[in-house]
């Protein structure tokens, strides 16, 4: 019988059982980061600019979805804003007509930076991926406690898998830092995603082809527990193309995964568990920078609900990968990638 220690799994729950455990963590994010107000019986402020129910439920479903299929969210999600108009990079004022700062002037920048609509939608698309994080944690809640374990000495492959998620996170966390500002300034553009979208296909299809070349002399099961330190670091600078927008963290991770002699299925799961240091620490740095300034100009209540959504929908897309995975591989995606930069390219600038 295989050791439940040497395996990543979905907890067995019943699908009921998974949905209340992502509200009730919805519901315990909500009570931990929700402001304290004065004057508890005065209504909250009204938000600056329109961010409508269905736009929140349309963005969470492109998040939950795209998160964690090798096809760039990112990517999807700086679509989809250009599709619901949120794009204008006209300065917001507040109800007393008074300038909104994404950065206040200061000594060092006295012209400071307004805040726009664009600013704010692109936080929103980094602060929802709460919602994929939480339904990673649903599903995969037994490799976390195993991890837990490994830490106090009971799970020796829990501790291993701890350490080769550390060092596969790593080299991102560094770059990501390091390169924020000028990802943000210079990348996230309708041109860049066509060439992440392009590239990343490119890479998808070769990688395929090495790996059912190379699938017979892979052993039978290898378990991302098993991955040595050189390989979870080299998945690690694999995952910083992940920067790029269009290019999907899930893709260079899967393809990392292949590279380091994983199947398939246990590539994708790496990746899963990987996503969750990667995405919390993207939506913490973005949530402190422009957090504040985000509520004020959509409110609470749809970037919560935009996070539900993308608790669901990124669920169903997890189970989906990896049966889709194991018996197709990454070529389909790379097809897809491809139809999408030319539809993109069609519509935006031909």
């Amino acid at each position: 019988m295989l050791r439940a220690a040497n395996k990543i799994a979905p907890c067995r729950e019943t699908a009921q059982q998974g949905a209340v455990r992502i509200f009730l963590s919805i519901a315990t994010l909500l009570a931990v980061t929700a402001p304290a107000r004065a004057d508890e019986s005065s209504p909250p402020p009204a938000p600056v600019a329109e961010l409508s129910a269905t736009d929140a439920v349309i963005l969470g479903v492109v998040e939950g979805i795209t998160e964690f299929l090798p096809i760039s969210s990112t990517g999807h999600l700086i679509i989809a804003n250009h599709l619901l108009e949120l794009e204008a990079e006209v300065p917001l004022r507040d109800a007393a007509g008074q300038p909104l700062w994404h950065r206040p002037p200061s000594a060092s920048d006295p012209a400071g930076q307004p805040l726009t609509l664009k600013i704010s939608a692109d936080t929103y698309a980094v602060v929802i991926q709460v919602g994929a994080i939480l339904a990673v944690v649903s599903l995969y809640w037994a490799s976390l406690l195993a991890m837990l374990h490994g830490l106090t000495g009971r799970d020796a492959a829990g501790l291993r898998l701890l350490r080769n998620l550390f060092l596969a996170f790593v080299p991102v966390a560094a770059v990501g830092l390091a390169a924020s500002g000028l990802i943000e300034t210079h990348l996230f553009s309708l041109g860049t995603v066509i060439i992440g979208l392009v590239a990343g296909a490119v890479l998808m299809v070769w990688v395929e082809r090495y790996r059912r070349r190379t699938a017979a002399t892979l052993p039978a099961e290898k378990e991302p527990s098993d991955l040595t330190v050189a390989e979870s670091l080299k998945i690690g600078f694999f995952q910083c193309l992940a920067l790029w927008p269009g290019t999907s963290r899930s893709m260079v991770t899967i393809v990392g995964g292949y590279l380091a002699g994983l199947s398939p299925k246990r590539a994708a799961e790496f990746s899963f568990l990987l996503g969750l240091p990667v995405l919390a620490g993207a939506a913490v740095v973005k949530g402190w920078r422009s957090g504040p300034a985000m509520i004020e100009v959509f409110g609470w209540s749809n970037v919560l609900l935009g996070m539900a959504v993308a608790a669901i929908s990124a669920a169903a897309a997890v189970k989906f990968l990896v049966a889709f995975l194991t018996r197709h591989g990454l070529a389909a995606f790379a097809i897809y990638r491809l139809l999408l930069a030319a539809v993109i390219a069609s519509v935006f600038y031909l």
